[in-house]
């Protein structure tokens, strides 16, 4: 059984993007702030509610449905998938292939958690979640949606910026993750081992030596702009 792990998706744009489904465990301690949460604003609704006497406790009849039920769509569909327990732990929800959660999915994922805490304690969502190979329970594997592991312009800061440069031949998906790495770790290198492997990558470019290893650089500052405009 795996602890974590990592899944490729490509768009619609043939770009590849690289996210980490998170695990049962850091799920769970997202869910127990968010849970920790709504108990807080449901204890407050309570004691102004009860000023109202039976009026007030219809009232709170409704806070404590919308709550529960609707605290997590709104803040996955306003917040771009991240509710204040996922936003803790860094994690964040979106569809299967990567674009952003909409209202729709997230609406389906959270009504049919009824069906993941059958037939008791969470018991049918962890079962899927361990069989599944994204990590998901069966209100994601209904709304085809992902938790993943945030990483916020985390490749952006990693790759030196440079003009953006389209490769000059179609790339797959391996190609396109190779020439990614090449700009996250453009720094950790020499010159002379940068133009060796800008060398390699001619065919991209077009051009090798100093000029390669620009050019290399312009192209994996194009995907990269190309994977947030997907996002």
């Amino acid at each position: 059984m795996r602890v974590d792990t990592e899944c490729q998706r490509e768009t619609p744009e043939g770009v590849t993007l690289s996210l980490r489904p998170a695990g049962p465990p850091v799920r769970l301690v997202a869910w127990g702030i968010d849970a920790a949460m709504i108990l807080v604003a449901q204890t407050l609704g309570g004691l102004l509610f009860g000023l109202l006497g039976q009026v007030g406790t219809g009232f709170l009849l409704l806070l404590a449905f919308a709550l529960w039920w609707f605290y997590p769509v709104a803040f996955e569909v306003l917040r771009n998938g991240v509710t204040p327990g996922k936003a803790l732990v860094g994690l964040q929800v979106v569809h299967d292939d990567g674009t952003p959660v909409g209202f729709s999915a997230s609406l389906l994922r959270n009504l049919l958690r009824f069906a993941d805490f059958l037939p008791f304690a969470y018991g049918a969502g962890l079962a899927s979640m361990l069989l599944s190979n994204d990590f998901q329970r069966l209100g994601d594997l209904a709304a085809g949606t992902l938790v993943i592991y945030r990483e916020d312009e985390i490749r952006e800061r990693q790759i030196p910026k440079a003009p953006a440069t389209p490769p000059q031949l179609p790339l797959d998906r391996r190609e396109q993750r190779a020439v990614i790495d090449f700009g996250a770790r453009y720094t950790t290198w020499n010159d002379e081992r940068r133009a060796e492997l800008a060398a390699v990558a001619a065919p991209i470019t077009g051009t090798t030596g100093e000029a390669g290893v620009r050019r290399l650089l312009g192209v994996a500052n194009w995907l990269l702009a190309r994977q947030e405009v997907t996002r």
